[in-house]
């Protein structure tokens, strides 16, 4: 396996790489003048049909470094009913929507389908829409081999397999899904896998199914995002739910990691009772109420987004300059992908952690773990420090009362949640995201790179 890291050498243009024109096109009407370093250097190789070994951190492009080949090398071939000819594995069902989005206006200029396969939603019509022919599934694994294993899906066609967030997947429990069904693809076709680490059995998955890959590394998986800030807020208990309502309250959005979504629940209810716009978003919530709080809090509507984990992959927001983490994550590479919201794309921003008094020893293990220096300070509600780095001020005191968001018009809410399944629960009382297909409810959004 070969293996190239990353300079910052001129950049060519995404036409030099050998991208077909049409999607050029795409691209400079997209705004997108120029590709991302993960991009340059794989793509004449993916393109070429090689596999390709992807290590990067969250927000380095990487959907465009997989989805761009993906959408040539599948031009002008069709989808018989219910046989896909690529393929797209990522750990969750926000991720999965994020992915189509994304690659919908080229796939589009190319003439493709695709169908987006995520949990929380209606089985049947997730296989009445594989039936109908797609030539490209993006899709998570568990409610993909229900699919399968029902019938309404065939991968026999698939050239073309693609691993996101391959260590995620790992940390989720999702490889045994994953191997079996890349062991139903077709044989020789090309793989291309993206992942921070190869821990955690993803290296078997390399060893088992990438066959001679070229190995393309942005930034070491514990390499932290130079555009980020990092602060550690010393807080006394007393002074924590205060701490963290003034930051809540900042003229500007911000993402609160907490530990389980009982707690967000009840941290976004204080918060409205505060006069913050606020709302949770965690795995509790049907698939529907979950895409509305999203289109919310991109639109403005809700400022303060209180999520579990269930947010800290795949969640893409434009312009997000704060992350606070209410609660400590529970290791290093969660805080890395909690903070991966923010500083996206060449963008800055600041992930700030409140600590308690009994956190700091664990603290401080995470952050040497990540390697990571913070900047540390002791601060109350009102501080001068707190404010210079978030923004907080007092809230208002005045009761927010959100109106419901608006099922919308699109596929993905017209199949309702019938036939969802109750999430697995994993050891330690955590649970996975169900897997489970449906159109994507973003068809024809332009979003940025990530």
């Amino acid at each position: 396996m070969s293996t190239t890291t990353l300079s910052r050498a001129q950049t060519p243009s995404f036409a030099d790489l050998g991208l077909p024109a049409n999607l050029c096109a795409v691209l400079a009407a997209n705004g997108i003048a120029a590709p991302f370093p993960i991009q340059t250097a794989t793509l004449p190789d993916s393109l070429a049909g090689r596999d390709v070994l992807g290590r990067g951190r969250t927000g380095s492009g990487k959907t465009l470094a997989f989805g761009l080949p993906l959408v040539a090398r599948t031009a002008g071939r069709r989808a018989t009913a219910g046989r896909p000819l690529a393929l797209v594995l990522v750990p969750t069902r926000e991720l999965a929507q994020q992915v189509t989005a994304a690659l919908e206006p080229y796939a589009r200029a190319a003439r493709l389908r695709c169908v987006t396969v995520v949990g929380g939603l209606s089985l049947q019509r997730q296989a009445d829409a594989l039936r109908a022919g797609a030539e490209i599934v993006v899709a998570t694994p568990g409610r993909l081999n229900d699919l399968v294993n029902r019938g309404a899906c065939r991968l026999d066609q698939v050239t073309l397999a693609v691993l996101d967030e391959a260590d995620q997947m790992a940390d989720m429990g999702f490889l045994p899904q994953v191997t079996m069904i890349l062991r139903q693809v077709a044989p020789g076709g090309q793989r291309m896998l993206f992942s921070a680490t190869l821990d955690r059995g993803v290296d078997r998955l390399v060893r088992d199914f990438l066959s001679n890959p070229v190995s393309h590394q942005v930034d070491p998986g514990t390499a932290t995002v130079t555009a980020m800030s990092h602060h550690l807020f010393h807080v006394s208990a007393a002074d924590k739910p205060a701490t963290a309502a003034a930051i809540a309250a900042r003229d500007g959005r911000v993402i609160m990691f907490i530990g389980t979504k009982h707690r967000a629940d009840r941290l976004a209810r204080q918060l409205l009772a505060a006069g913050v716009r606020a709302a949770a978003l965690h795995g509790g919530k049907s698939q529907g109420q979950r895409n509305r709080i999203l289109e919310q809090f991109r639109s403005g509507q809700v400022t303060a987004l209180v999520a579990t984990d269930v947010a800290a992959r795949g969640i893409h927001i434009d312009d997000l300059d704060l992350v606070l983490n209410v609660d400590p994550p529970a290791d290093h590479k969660d805080y890395l992908h909690r903070g991966g919201r923010t500083a996206r794309a060449g963008a800055t921003g600041v992930v700030a952690t409140l600590v308690l008094p009994e956190q700091r020893r664990d603290v401080d293990r995470l952050f040497a773990a990540a390697r990571i220096r913070p900047q540390s300070a002791r601060v109350g509600p009102v501080d001068a420090e707190l404010t210079r780095v978030t923004g907080a001020r007092t809230p208002s005191g005045v009761p927010v009362t959100l109106a419901a968001p608006p099922a919308r018009p699109t596929a993905q809410t017209a199949a309702g949640s019938g036939g969802a399944r109750r999430p697995a629960r994993r050891p330690g009382g955590r649970r996975r995201p169900a897997g489970s297909a449906s159109r994507s409810g973003t068809a024809g959004r332009v979003v940025p790179q990530r």
